[in-house]
């Protein structure tokens, strides 16, 4: 790899890149448009001038989120958008005027769930009778960060990253079948794609793209392991919430491999990403049109 991977220019919104700047500077030469897909953490987090500047600098149009509702949740009751006080911070099932986002105005919004109904309950069978039994009971009686931590420890952890990103792909096909489709259309660009840390499954979806960009391995490797450095700021914050489902360190950082697995489980179970896209209805022209929207010399 010739060049590095930029930082964020930010101090609150995370983990911010242009992808294409991003491969470019790594391989020396101008193989994507610039300026047309980034990634972060949640932007939720920036200060004014941050949101501003992904506005008004980064000309961005477009933010995909991948988050579920009760990251939003989550995420409304931090900057204190909730404002029932009769609602219990353990109710399984919040109002639903908490789950809207922190927009940005002027900025259209995309909210698909990438680990959504599907990828939920294949974890869910992974479980034993006594462990699903006892996870349904917690969470019958709002007990929700004991009950995930069933599932964190006796599924999520063995299954590691890149397991979890496999059972993504095998799973989330309707999920990523939309956005890939959405990434088709050029009217979404600039767009921005982002979940928590725009790590997991931010990553997973940047993956797929680069691969069908004809983005070599290495370059995409090296795009995603930047993360780990990129999220160091709020690792400590984050340790307490991935220890308190059941997770280890790892699940903090970037595994090795990653790039690599993730190829050879395409390359193995659909004979590659066009034999995956085209399994979850993303035919060639949507492709050809995805390599259109972001390969340099395309438009």
């Amino acid at each position: 790899m010739r060049g590095s991977v930029p930082q964020s220019p930010f101090s609150t919104i995370l983990n911010l890149r242009d992808v294409g700047q991003t491969v470019n500077l790594l391989l020396g030469l101008p193989l994507l448009q610039e300026g047309r897909l980034f990634r972060s953490a949640r932007p939720d987090d920036g200060t004014p001038s941050e949101k501003d500047s992904l506005k008004n600098t980064y000309q961005i149009k477009h933010i995909v989120d991948l988050r579920s509702k009760s990251e939003h949740i989550a995420q409304a009751k931090k900057h204190s958008t909730v404002s029932s006080p009769s609602s219990s911070s353990l109710a399984p099932h919040p109002p639903a005027s908490t789950t809207v986002p922190l927009e940005i105005p002027g900025i259209e919004y995309h909210l698909i769930n990438l680990n959504g109904p599907a990828f939920e309950r294949a974890l869910l069978w992974k479980l034993s009778w006594r462990n699903m039994a006892r996870l349904a009971y917690l969470m019958t009686i709002g007990q929700r960060i004991p009950a995930i931590s069933i599932l964190g420890t006796h599924v999520m952890a063995p299954r590691g990253l890149l397991g979890l990103a496999c059972d993504t792909l095998a799973h989330s096909t309707s999920e990523l079948s939309s956005l890939l489709l959405l990434l088709a259309q050029p009217s979404n660009y600039p767009a921005l794609v982002h979940c928590t840390q725009g790590k997991d499954r931010t990553g997973l979806l940047v993956i797929l793209t680069l691969i069908l960009c004809n983005v070599p391995l290495k370059a995409i490797d090296q795009d995603y392991l930047a993360s780990e450095a990129e999220l160091l700021p709020e690792k400590a914050e984050r340790m307490k919430e991935i220890t308190a489902i059941g997770l280890g360190e790892e699940f903090a950082g970037c595994q090795a491999g990653f790039v690599e697995g993730v190829s050879k489980f395409l390359h193995d179970r659909w004979g590659g990403v066009e034999g995956y896209a085209d399994s979850i209805g993303v035919g060639e022209a949507a492709r050809e049109k995805i390599r259109s929207n972001l390969m340099a010399g395309s438009r």
